[in-house]
């Protein structure tokens, strides 16, 4: 089940006697074991019919026995075991717990880094009576539309340059994402209903015009006098760019152009789901780069981004600054 599906079940009454919250991203085990918390354990309760607990220091035997005592004040007692994949010892009481649950116990089991074994007794038990969640790892593709999900819970929108900006500045952590979100809230004057490319760059510090962001887009289009102004300014403003961040991101542009070539359907809403993108992106950078450049060109042009990557790397004892392997980059390429 995803996080919405859960907490709908939660917010409904559908409360089940376990849940087992595991997989690579933190983020959704953090917000639903928080989510958990607040629904079922009103603060005045936690001290008698709450217990928190570590994987590393309890056994399989000591949660179990805690999930069969009764509650003192509430409906519930709630018990949350966190760091559960740095327990060593045998599962064995708690697949016995598993198959004949306490109703008035809720066991909240978080298992971050990965995933239960599904072959595994523990992993059956807890699928037979409770609810998991996997929260498999974030790509980058899939970035747009938690921002937008986020803001909109929020009752505000977002500019797509304004969701780029955020992408290249932090990444796949939806933590650190998040925490930028909640910044921007605050900082959003209360009659505005749509985060901007300006207030992204005023709490960030990501310049709306001298960025990755804005070097793709003009590659992609052949925008030959933006793109060099770009890299100069990422020349004269070293700490506004690493080398190897942007070269990674034009290899996957290009890579992504490539693949465009293949795509079945040749529309943007076909282009789109062929490589994962969003709609605008491909209307904005890749449908415009397929009219300008052909396969072959592509191909050449990932070499000469490989080739840049060696030489700012020190292959072959280069030395040259990387502001201006950048730049004879972009002349290569826009040639």
């Amino acid at each position: 089940m995803t996080y919405e599906e859960i907490a709908k079940d939660i917010k409904s009454g559908k409360i089940a006697p376990v849940y087992c919250l595991m997989g690579e991203e933190s983020y959704y085990i953090d917000r639903l074991e928080a989510y958990i918390t607040e629904r079922l354990m009103p603060q005045a309760n936690r001290d008698f019919d709450m217990e928190l607990l570590y994987g590393s220091d309890v056994d399989a035997v000591r949660v179990a026995d805690s999930c069969r005592q009764f509650p003192m004040l509430g409906m519930y007692r709630v018990i949350i075991v966190r760091e559960f994949q740095q327990m060593r010892t045998a599962h064995d009481a708690l697949v016995a717990y598993c198959k004949n649950p306490s109703a008035s116990t809720v066991l909240v089991i978080c298992n971050k880094n990965g995933n239960l074994d599904k072959r595994k007794p523990l992993y059956k038990a807890i699928d037979a009576v409770g609810v998991v969640l996997e929260s498999k790892r974030v790509y980058e593709s899939s970035l747009p539309s938690f921002i937008q999900r986020y803001l909109k819970s929020h009752g505000r929108d977002i500019e797509p340059k304004a969701i780029q900006m955020l992408v290249e500045h932090v990444g796949t952590d939806l933590l650190r994402m998040s925490a930028e979100l909640d910044k921007l809230l605050i900082a959003m004057p209360q009659q505005e209903s749509r985060v901007t490319a300006l207030l992204v760059e005023s709490q960030t510090g990501v310049s709306k015009d001298f960025n990755n962001f804005e070097l793709i887009s003009a590659l992609a289009q052949k925008r030959k006098s933006q793109a060099v102004l770009i890299v100069k300014y990422f020349g004269t403003n070293p700490r506004s760019f690493a080398l190897p961040v942007t070269l990674s991101l034009m290899f996957s542009f290009f890579s992504d152009l490539m693949l465009a070539y293949y795509s079945p359907d040749k529309t943007e809403r076909g282009i789109a789901q062929w490589l994962g993108k969003p709609e605008w992106k491909v209307r904005n950078e890749v449908m415009p780069a397929m009219r300008l450049y052909t396969g072959r060109r592509v191909m050449d042009i990932l070499s000469q981004i490989r080739e840049t990557d060696a030489a700012g790397k020190g292959v072959g004892g280069c030395k040259t600054p990387h502001g201006e392997l950048l730049l004879e980059l972009v002349y290569r390429i826009v040639e």
